[in-house]
């Protein structure tokens, strides 16, 4: 599972809708990279790794996380020797593993880890070239849309059908996504954050990323051609905001506290901001986060200690 799961439980959704008020918002901009095939989730994951490569040139003391397509390869790695596990009665996480081992035998092929091993080899080398010469090349469209492939494996627990294939108007899709990116928006004056986590809170909900932390501001990259911000995203980023507040976020600096939430919608370059204390109620923000931790430890049967918080 994961926030946005944990997010679509029906008392989680009401709770938040009770809570927060979506800010309203219009929305105004020219689509200018409209989508070139249906593979819109593939897209989507591989331009979020190619903008935090982006990011981090222009970047270059930006804090770097390990990949979730690394993730991915340790996950494939377990499934290996799933059946050294034991009995995990409780530990529901590691009884969701098997289940999961069992029900997608591919995952336990040697086959696809040394498959995804190439391919991490593979975008590890074009991401350090393009580090070093700052051109992006055919290799770093291949290695994002290779990476999101690999990324099903952890967030979804599949393997995708074309894995280690690439499709080039996918490749031509990226090209131009990141050719209309305006750098203002990225370049940080103090911080910079790549696919942050939250310290011991990301295991509340089975694991939490956002995409990117500039100075005060999280930011979550949608892209999609409709320029709309739903109350999907406003959750999320709240959810993300409480997040923070649990277990901070790792490699921020003390003293830098997060003000502002945003969504850059990439087919249209417009990066969409609303300020912290517009959305939050102080007098029924503290008591709703004691909640959301005590539905979370329920729903994963986990628990996380958060007193050195």
């Amino acid at each position: 599972m994961s926030l946005t799961s944990f997010l679509k439980n029906k008392e989680v959704k009401e709770a938040f809708r009770r809570e927060f008020k979506k800010p309203r918002s219009t929305l105004r901009a020219q689509l200018l990279a409209p989508p070139l095939t249906d593979h819109y989730g593939l897209v989507g994951t591989a331009f979020d790794y190619l903008l935090r490569f982006y990011v981090k040139r222009l970047n270059p003391d930006a804090i770097e996380k390990r990949w979730i397509s690394e993730t991915s390869l340790h996950l494939l790695l377990s499934a290996q020797f799933y059946n050294l596990f034991g009995t995990p009665a409780k530990q529901p996480f590691k009884q969701q593993l098997i289940e999961m081992f069992i029900r997608n035998p591919l995952l336990s092929d040697n086959r696809v880890f040394k498959k995804v091993s190439e391919i991490i080899k593979f975008a590890k080398n074009a991401y350090h070239k393009f580090i070093e010469t700052g051109k992006m090349e055919l290799n770093i469209f291949k290695a994002a849309l290779l990476l999101a492939q690999v990324d099903l494996i952890y967030r979804v627990g599949i393997v995708d059908e074309n894995l280690g294939r690439v499709d080039e108007n996918d490749i031509a899709d990226l090209q131009n996504l990141i050719s209309i990116v305006k750098p203002e928006y990225f370049k940080a004056n103090k911080v910079c954050i790549l696919n942050p986590t939250f310290g011991k809170a990301s295991s509340l909900v089975g694991g939490a990323d956002c995409d990117l932390v500039i100075d005060d501001t999280i930011i979550e990259v949608k892209t999609t051609k409709r320029l709309k911000f739903v109350r999907d995203y406003f959750d999320q980023l709240v959810g993300y905001y409480i997040l923070y507040q649990i277990g901070g976020i790792d490699g921020l600096p003390e003293g830098v506290q997060i003000k502002r939430l945003g969504v850059y919608f990439s087919r249209y370059a417009y990066l969409h901001y609303i300020n912290v204390e517009d959305v939050i109620k102080q007098e029924t923000f503290w008591p709703f986060v004691e909640w959301f931790k005590k539905q979370a430890i329920e729903k994963y049967g986990t628990f996380v200690d958060y007193t050195d918080r």
